[in-house]
């Protein structure tokens, strides 16, 4: 409802209680309207939050799967390269060490063609003794650790020049195969052998044999005298273990040495003829 403008100072009298009712009797219903609503001021305005859309949620990046490979053929390993050692000669040469051709190894063995007892028993073998076998020979009586070591490290299919000793013309007669290799040697064990050991113990046995057949005899042998004249420096045995260790009973020839020496004998033997 409007306020009265007032005429004068005076404070406006209030209309009594009665006449409140009658004017507001007589006075036609007002339509009700909704009340307007007032615009709101800045900082009132500022005060109501405003109405947030909902926060959408971000999308989740889904991994890829790795794509599986077929798996890389396996490289084959290889194969290590074989050194051979440098061995020193006199004059400060070195010369690779062709103790093997390939696989095979080459040995030189000494055995006594001429009767000498040991204990009683007669200890003598020569080729022709060997040469008469129909099984493999053991090569037993090795009674010395570098011999034995060489006897352990030969292979089945080495072959060895067979050497003449402790005789009135020492030298090489010809050659045998390896057949079997290293195991015991049971003779140590034997005390009626001739190189019986008695501190030898079966169940830790220290002496070795290997298995040889023969494979030929030379028709000349190859003399001790001849072979030392062959071993001076730069000539083609002055690195042969045999010569350089002469008490040793089981050594080591190179494939150098090897072919030379069949090839002497060889050459011998055709002059023989003549």
């Amino acid at each position: 409802m409007a306020k009265r403008k007032s005429t004068s100072d005076a404070v406006e009298e209030p209309l009594r209680r009665s006449t409140r009712q009658r004017t507001s009797a007589n006075a036609a219903p007002a339509k009700s309207q909704p009340p307007k609503s007032e615009p709101l001021d800045e900082q009132s305005e500022a005060e109501i939050p405003a109405k947030q859309a909902p926060k959408k949620k971000a999308p989740v990046k889904k991994e890829a799967k790795p794509v599986r490979q077929a798996p890389k053929p396996a490289k084959k390993d290889a194969e290590p390269i074989k050194v051979k050692e440098d061995v020193e000669s006199k004059d400060g040469v070195k010369e690779e060490d062709d103790t093997t051709d390939g696989e095979r190894q080459y040995w030189l063995m000494k055995a006594e063609p001429e009767t000498r007892l040991e204990g009683g028993i007669d200890v003598r073998f020569s080729i022709d003794d060997l040469a008469a076998k129909t099984e493999p020979e053991p090569w037993d009586g090795i009674r010395a650790y570098a011999a034995r070591n060489n006897l352990r490290a030969m292979k089945k299919g080495d072959l060895a020049f067979f050497y003449h000793s402790n005789c009135k013309e020492p030298g090489i007669v010809g050659t045998m195969e390896i057949v079997e290799e290293h195991s015991p040697d049971l003779t140590a064990h034997d005390p009626k052998a001739p190189y019986y050991d008695p501190k030898d113990k079966p169940t830790e046995p220290k002496w070795s044999v290997v298995h040889v057949v023969f494979r030929s005899k030379f028709d000349v042998q190859i003399g001790l005298k001849e072979l030392r004249t062959l071993c001076a420096p730069g000539k083609p045995l002055e690195n042969m273990q045999m010569l350089k260790q002469s008490r040793l009973s089981v050594s080591k020839v190179s494939a150098g040495e090897w072919k030379f020496i069949n090839e002497l004998a060889e050459r011998k033997a055709k002059e023989a003829r003549i």
